[in-house]
């Protein structure tokens, strides 16, 4: 989002420790049955502990939801997401020690997850940092002042970034004929009504503007993945209810002052349901 929320660069339990064993390292070789591309949304940056092998700049959890999905399924996982990832970076290196994820593909791949796009133009980034300066004093809650200034430029980010999402899913199938692909889309961020001001420096104006952003951009994604005969998980209707502006316990996103992910990221609970999404959705098309 142009003001993307960055995809990003808790406690643990013996059975995501588990996890961890049954999964292949990232830096494993890319003849695997799965293979999962993405952001941090994916990678669950700052979700602990760290995914053994994986590059520290990714910051990639050993919780996140392909980990826990290829433990449900008992599928050989190469998970190469990356915090802060675009869909450039599906074919150009991110960083010197994480070359471009689709080398990870390979003909013997047999499922690929990818959720992308929230990075492209800066779109998170301007959502909730600059939409968050905007609105910072607007105690009064006064209008959408976001929607304002960034409105018209938000949706065309996502207008212009549909070709390149098209253009990965038909790479994705060339590199890896016999898959079988899930575009995962964004959970929910922020509440369907009102506002949290302070935990959250939004209007109630621009929290209905950026949910419909965020409608936007999962909307295109859907429409992508369907021209190019892939599944698209939803994973935001699940996760109503569960927005950064519930208390803990409740949220599957954590506000700008976090406690156990990355700021407007999921938590360990939203990579857990999140995970539950995608291995449905898997089992639907007859994986595990």
């Amino acid at each position: 989002m142009r003001a993307r929320w960055v995809c990003l660069p808790v406690a643990v339990t013996a059975a995501a420790a588990a996890t961890i064993m049954l999964v292949a390292p990232a830096g494993a070789a890319a003849d695997t049955s799965y293979v999962a591309l993405g952001d941090s949304y994916t990678s669950a940056s700052l979700v602990s502990p760290s995914a053994s092998g994986a590059p520290a700049d990714c910051t990639q959890s050993a919780v996140n939801y392909p980990h826990l999905t290829a433990q449900a399924l008992g599928l050989q996982l190469h998970d190469v997401s990356c915090g802060g990832a675009t869909v450039s970076n599906m074919t150009t290196a991110q960083f010197s020690d994480q070359p471009p994820q689709f080398t990870a593909l390979s003909s013997s791949t047999s499922v690929v997850t990818i959720g992308i796009g929230g990075n492209d133009n800066n779109a998170f980034i301007t959502a909730v940092a600059e939409c968050g300066l905007v609105d910072l004093g607007n105690v009064l809650d006064l209008g959408a002042p976001c929607q304002q200034i960034f409105g018209a430029g938000l949706t065309q980010d996502v207008t212009s970034d549909a070709p390149n999402i098209g253009a990965a899913l038909q790479r994705i199938h060339q590199l890896s004929p016999n898959a079988k692909v899930f575009v995962v889309g964004y959970p929910d961020i922020l509440p369907q009504q009102g506002r949290c001001y302070p935990t959250i420096p939004l209007s109630t104006g621009d929290v209905a503007f950026l949910n419909s952003f965020e409608k936007q951009l999962n909307s295109m994604l859907q429409t992508e993945a369907q021209a190019n005969g892939d599944t698209f998980v939803d994973t935001y209707t699940p996760s109503i209810g569960h927005d950064a502006c519930q208390a803990p316990g409740v949220r599957w996103v954590e506000p700008l002052i976090p406690n156990n992910a990355a700021p407007i990221h999921p938590n360990t609970a939203g990579e857990a349901a999140d995970a539950h999404d995608v291995e449905a959705a898997m089992s639907a098309a007859g994986i595990g």
